[in-house]
């Protein structure tokens, strides 16, 4: 990364970055931008239509932050946003499959994809300048990092590149774009009032947080002769929480990062599985693209321990593609979130992981099931 030293501050250590983040406060913005060449405005330009053309789907999304850790593997965030993407386009057609199709009313299903889909769209717009700018720091053989409040990009995340380019600390790095990340969507998504009131709010919102739906799973490659794959992850809790996400967050970065084993049999994984949305991506055996089921059927219990029960179809689960439809979004409000400088005591914080989530999700799986049970038994009995 030390290419060449050039005017900006040299930020060596953490220290640094926090003297530098205090005087940042101190100035807070005085809406001056830096000036312009004509080869930065064309690289502003081009970098803003690259990213609208990536940000149509959490399909495109998920896809790019994949093909930009392939380029740049020291950019650990790429690959950890890459996988969690996946688990929210997981999410997102479970509202469109056998389960959650049965459980939740149209009007919340709707809500919980529009949700998630402007929390894709806005994190997506978020990063992906910060990683064209980094690839073309690179390519240059020095830092432009000047352009990055040409996209609105916080000046914690505009302070911690320039860190990482002197530095090469990819840990810090990841870290401090998870606080980055997370901050940027609590002052966008999580106290939206609209979003507040349509699904935060709801009953329907405690139910999914209460049924444990909010498990984050990284599917990887158990061996040469298995095709199922073998899952880690964890559940997180206290999802409208800003401090439990960012905590939560660490903690599915040490798991990816911290055990190489997982690290490399997920890469495996994901080369060999391109994300689709559908969970057939990785449990081909227990849930299928194509409808099995009679539509009109009363649900009966078809799993136990994530394996089907003797002579039962494959649970529904849709491809993005045929779940939703592209989606247009208004422009994301301007606005830095960074306030405080303590947020990096966020990247100190040891947390650990044991990634153990197989009884989990398979205890979760089997609770939907009750729950469609129940609720077609109750409006059954409301028939009668």
């Amino acid at each position: 990364m030390n290419f060449e030293k050039d005017d900006a501050v040299l930020l060596d250590s953490l220290s640094d970055v926090k003297k530098e983040l205090k005087k940042k406060m101190k100035k807070k913005s005085s809406g001056h931008l830096p000036f312009l060449s004509e080869n930065d405005k064309q690289c502003i330009h081009l970098i803003r239509e690259q990213t609208r053309q990536l940000n149509q789907n959490n399909v495109t999304r998920t896809q790019a932050y994949f093909q930009f850790y392939l380029q740049y593997p020291e950019i650990h965030w790429a690959l950890l946003g890459h996988m969690i993407s996946r688990n929210v386009g997981w999410n997102m057609t479970d509202l469109k499959g056998e389960l959650l199709m049965k459980l939740l009313p149209e009007r919340d299903q709707k809500a919980f994809f529009s949700f998630l889909e402007r929390g894709s769209w806005l994190i997506f717009q978020d990063v992906y300048p910060q990683f064209s700018v980094y690839d073309l720091s690179v390519r240059g053989r020095r830092e432009m990092f000047h352009l990055l409040p040409f996209f609105y990009t916080s000046t914690f995340m505009e302070t911690i590149w320039r860190y990482f380019w002197r530095s090469g600390d990819s840990y810090t790095l990841a870290i401090a774009m998870v606080i980055n990340e997370q901050s940027y969507l609590e002052k966008e998504l999580i106290q939206n009032n609209h979003f507040k009131k349509t699904v935060t709010g709801t009953v329907s919102f405690k139910m999914y947080e209460f049924l444990r739906l909010n498990n984050i799973i990284f599917p990887y490659c158990a061996g040469e002769k298995r095709e199922k794959a073998s899952l880690a992850g964890a559940t997180s809790r206290h999802f409208t929480s800003l401090h439990e996400r960012i905590l939560f967050g660490k903690k599915l970065y040490s798991l990816l990062f911290q055990r190489d084993e997982i690290l490399a049999r997920v890469l495996k994984w994901a080369h060999e599985h391109p994300h689709t949305g559908s969970r057939k991506d990785y449990w081909p055996d227990l849930f299928n693209d194509i409808n099995e089921s009679f539509p009109r059927s009363l649900y009966k219990r078809r799993v136990k321990n994530c394996v089907l029960r003797k002579g039962a179809e494959r649970l529904y689960s849709p491809p993005l593609k045929y779940a939703w439809p592209n989606t247009p979004h208004e422009e994301a409000k301007s606005g830095d979130w960074f306030e405080d400088w303590h947020v990096l005591d966020y990247i100190h914080k040891e947390v650990s992981l044991d990634g153990e989530i197989l009884n989990n999700y398979c205890k979760t799986l089997e609770t939907i099931e009750l729950a469609v049970m129940a609720k077609e038994a109750l409006l059954l009995r409301e028939e009668e």
